[in-house]
């Protein structure tokens, strides 16, 4: 386990993983995930942005979850989603670039 989720373990009194809920959990095994990395790839961003983001959806979808807490999450969505966005916006650009040349092309 990586040195700062353990002392982050420790300052909030948990003393077994297992006491983490479901959405906890993945977000903990994302972290330690790319914490053991040496260096973190475009990937490894995306792939977290994205669970992230499905952590959001879920706390917006529990309806034992307060509006006003749902309404806090709304930056950390938008910003999310922007990160993904950017990261694939050269990807889109290119392609569509080769389909105007393949139209050229016919």
């Amino acid at each position: 386990m990586h040195g700062l989720l353990a002392k982050l373990l420790s300052k909030r009194g948990i003393d077994n993983l297992n006491s983490l809920d479901k959405e906890e959990k993945q977000t903990w095994d994302e972290w330690e995930k790319i914490l053991s990395k040496e260096e973190l790839t475009l990937e490894d961003v995306k792939q977290f942005c994205k669970s992230q983001l499905e952590v959001i959806k879920g706390k917006w979808s529990n309806l034992d979850t307060e509006t006003e807490k749902k309404q806090d999450l709304i930056p950390y969505f938008v910003v999310y989603s922007t990160l993904l966005q950017a990261i694939d916006s050269p990807k889109a650009v290119r392609e569509s670039l080769e389909n105007q040349l393949n139209n050229l092309l016919k």
